[in-house]
């Protein structure tokens, strides 16, 4: 763009003060005859047209300087192993979280690379969220179907995303096996078919409950007859994934080429290899708006998957918080659970999240001016997708610039995989980090003492990372 154009962005929104159009409510043809003339006046706008509609909105608005900008060497960098790929499934919470912990079970062995199972965690959250909403259902009974409650349980509910506090919850009950012991399945990479199957028989079920209790079944009647739906679940769930092992031996060699056999239970596995106390990890959260004032905690209600199990929490503090703890941990040697809105300002190919590279602004000739706390408020960003932080370059001014980002969407994007997130991007768009407790400073400790303040359903802090 040139000068002048850049004059014009200050002001985006340029009211035509022709007398020959009429402020009418509707759009008349002097209106656009207007628009068409005013468009026609910039040839840059033409350039732009001609750019956009050859090769896409995307690939026109890349800023190639910040590309330069955005290596993807750091000066805190952690041996991750090879990149992961959820393929058509939305299990980023779980290859996120298994990503940290096959990293302890890699250095304990000292192995090359390995992965934990994602079809087994995919399994028994499956079968969790569908006691869940079972559950649910029979404490809304009296719930006027046409409500929004009712709408939001009966909306999704075996969703494949997910929450770290979620995850917790099925690794503490099942715990973890090497992927060799339960590979994917076809199902399991490709989830489309598996989810509609289910969510038709739960919102079969949720009905039938629902006319039971009109009938005057009590709660023990109606929950014997949960009991056959969830053998129901069970069976489809062992149909589409292969039936999780009780027990396993695993067989794998270390990088100095020496043979290792393990046999052990899924819990034990997890104790002994993995290692983490999961009840020491809290998700810290950045939600800049008027409902949710820093320095509280929160929870959200009937967001979760397992039955007594705990529930989600979150510590609402500002960025630079988040910032300090997630570097504090990583110097620790250990990654980062993370959560933002994937989908904005990112360069797929490139492996790349940053606002300056992606100029939408500059195509179109218009300011895109939410902040953070408005884009919440009105429902254009939330947290989509979880990652896992594996690094981060700290500039000679001791802050960090860049960030060093474990995808799981296969090692066709980034370099092999691993991705570069700007210190902005963070800013506007991660809300989510999980940080053991000993990073936190003894006020932030404090802090999670606080009962918390129960959320709406269909906060933006309910959402699910897919």
């Amino acid at each position: 763009m040139n000068t002048s154009q850049n004059k014009k962005r200050e002001n985006p929104v340029r009211l035509t003060t022709s007398v020959s159009v009429e402020l009418s409510p509707s759009l008349t043809a002097a209106m656009l005859t207007q628009f068409e003339e005013d468009f026609n006046r910039e040839s840059a706008y033409v350039s732009a047209m001609n750019a956009a509609v050859k090769n896409g909105i995307g690939a026109s608005c890349i800023d190639y300087e910040e590309i330069r900008f955005c290596q993807n060497n750091f000066s805190i960098s952690l041996d991750a192993g090879q990149v992961t790929n959820q393929k058509q499934s939305g299990r980023c919470w779980m290859f996120a979280a298994l990503n940290t912990m096959r990293q302890r079970v890699m250095k304990k062995l000292k192995l090359k690379n390995m992965e934990l199972s994602q079809n087994y965690p995919l399994f028994w959250d499956k079968l969790e969220k569908s006691n869940w909403f079972l559950e649910n259902i029979l404490a809304t009974l009296d719930e006027p179907l046409d409500g929004r409650l009712m709408h939001h349980l009966l909306a999704d509910p075996v969703a494949d995303g997910g929450q770290w506090d979620m995850f917790a919850d099925l690794v503490k009950k099942y715990g973890v096996i090497p992927q060799e012991t339960m590979p994917e399945s076809f199902d399991s990479s490709a989830t489309k078919d598996l989810t509609k199957y289910l969510t038709l028989k739960l919102r079969e079920w949720a009905m039938r409950l629902r006319d039971e209790h009109v009938q005057g079944k009590s709660q023990n009647e109606l929950r014997a007859l949960k009991k056959t739906m969830m053998s129901e679940v069970y069976r489809m769930l062992c149909i589409s994934l292969g039936k999780p092992p009780a027990s396993f031996t695993w067989e794998t060699r270390d990088k100095d080429d020496k043979f290792i056999r393990i046999s052990a239970t899924p819990q034990e596995f997890f104790k002994k290899y993995v290692g983490m106390k999961l009840d020491d990890y809290v998700s810290l959260i950045n939600a800049p708006t008027k409902d949710k004032p820093f320095y509280k905690t929160y929870t959200v209600r009937y967001l979760g998957n397992v039955a007594g199990g705990n529930p989600v929490r979150y510590l609402n503090l500002p960025i630079e918080d988040l910032k300090k703890a997630a570097i504090a941990q990583m110097k620790a040697g250990e990654s980062v659970w993370f959560g933002s809105d994937v989908q904005q300002r990112f360069l797929k190919t490139e492996g790349l999240l940053s606002v300056k590279a992606v100029r939408p602004d500059l195509l179109f000739d218009t300011e895109f001016p939410l902040t953070k706390e408005q884009r919440l408020d009105y429902r254009e960003s939330l947290m989509t997708h979880a990652m896992t932080f594996t690094g981060v370059n700290i500039a000679d001014d001791g802050k960090p610039n860049r960030w060093r980002v474990e995808n799981s969407w296969g090692k066709d994007v980034g370099k092999e995989g691993f991705w570069v997130m700007s210190d902005e991007w963070f800013s506007e768009f991660t809300y989510q980090v999980v940080i053991n407790k000993k990073y936190l400073s003894k006020k932030q400790h404090d802090m999670l003492e606080q009962k918390p303040i129960e959320l709406a359903p269909w906060d933006p802090m309910g959402s699910l990372a897919f």
